[in-house]
């Protein structure tokens, strides 16, 4: 479970036809088109490259998202804001609320409801689906890290999503591109000219962290969590093993932002299972109350515990100094286990 970036309007320069006047003669044009032999009505309007979203519509979207986000902390009731995640976070999200449930029934004994405030809203030009905003906002939960989340929207009349959230240390957010009227610039999950293609992130990750070989540079999240793993693999009595895979499909797709140095702030998600083993005359640690509601099976000498992860990485341009991956935030969510 990373500064006002806030949009500039600009002023508007004319490129043959002003840019709202030709988004009018494009609305205009879309009502026209039909098909004369079935009356259907035909929309091309998701080939065009548009902003994903006003800027009325972001600051909508992250209200009703931390409204419901306090709803369903409040009651541990995980229909309340689901509507309003998707991807990783509504699986984590999911997760923490079922086993707060199953634990205190009645509701949250501790909520204190999150504030978001300082929100700095970066929106890219794209054509398709999703729309797609980020909003980098000062949590009251946290501490000082910046919160950073991803909206998406998969078509008109679906709802803006929180597709993923990671906490970041003030200052960690790279400087992204904008034109002239302020809007961002999405980089497809194929793109070439960078370290690593955002298409790619996800699966050399999972990879990297099998093997310790790839595009990554050491860090927080890369050598050293290899290294803690390491140390923590064979203890006396207990045996603990590792098993990273990629989460590539559907609201899980990789999502980036063109950065002014020319590389790729990525966002992408990735699946971790960790397994003990007690050895004989021995037993697992206890787990904790919010592992135990959510395992099926018993205990006996192994527990395999499941978990999610949002990530974040700046993948550098081909060629630049360092050339590696940097991972900058990783915000990984317990979500079932099975004890045998």
């Amino acid at each position: 479970m990373t500064r006002e970036r806030s949009l500039t309007t600009g002023v508007r320069k004319r490129r043959g036809l002003r840019r709202r006047d030709r988004y009018a003669l494009v609305a205009a044009s879309l009502v026209a088109v039909s098909l004369t032999a079935s009356g259907c009505v035909v929309v091309h309007g998701e080939r065009e490259v548009l902003p994903s979203a006003t800027r009325g519509e972001a600051v909508e979207a992250v209200e009703q998202f931390t409204a419901a986000y306090n709803k369903a902390d409040a009651a541990y009731d995980g229909s309340l804001d689901a509507e309003h995640t998707a991807g990783a976070l509504a699986v984590i999200d999911a997760a923490r609320l079922k086993a707060g449930r199953l634990n205190h029934p009645k509701g949250n004994p501790k909520h204190t409801p999150l504030v978001l405030s300082d929100v700095k809203y970066t929106i890219p030009e794209k054509a398709g689906w999703p729309r797609w905003f980020v909003a980098d906002a000062k949590g009251s939960k946290g501490g000082d890290a910046r919160w950073l989340l991803v909206f998406t929207r998969e078509g008109r009349t679906r709802p803006w999503q929180a597709t993923y959230l990671t906490l970041m240390t003030p200052g960690a957010v790279p400087e992204f591109r904008k034109d002239e009227d302020g809007w961002a610039e999405a980089v497809p999950a194929g793109a070439a000219g960078l370290a690593l293609a955002p298409a790619d992130m996800s699966k050399d990750y999972a990879a990297y962290l099998r093997s310790g070989r790839g595009a990554f540079a050491d860090g927080e999240y890369t050598s050293a969590l290899r290294a803690s793993r390491a140390k923590n693999a064979t203890k006396p009595g207990l045996a603990t093993q590792y098993v990273d895979q990629p989460l590539t499909e559907g609201a899980y797709a990789p999502l980036a932002l063109r950065t002014v140095d020319g590389g790729a702030l990525v966002f992408f998600t990735t699946h971790h299972y960790m397994k003990q083993t007690a050895a004989a005359n021995a037993a697992v640690p206890t787990p904790n109350a919010d592992v135990r509601a959510l395992t099926t099976g018993e205990i006996k000498q192994s527990l395999t515990m499941e978990f999610v992860a949002a990530d974040v990485a700046l993948s550098p341009a081909k060629g630049a100094k360092g050339g590696k991956v940097s991972v900058l935030s990783r915000l990984e969510g317990f979500t079932g286990a099975k004890g045998e």
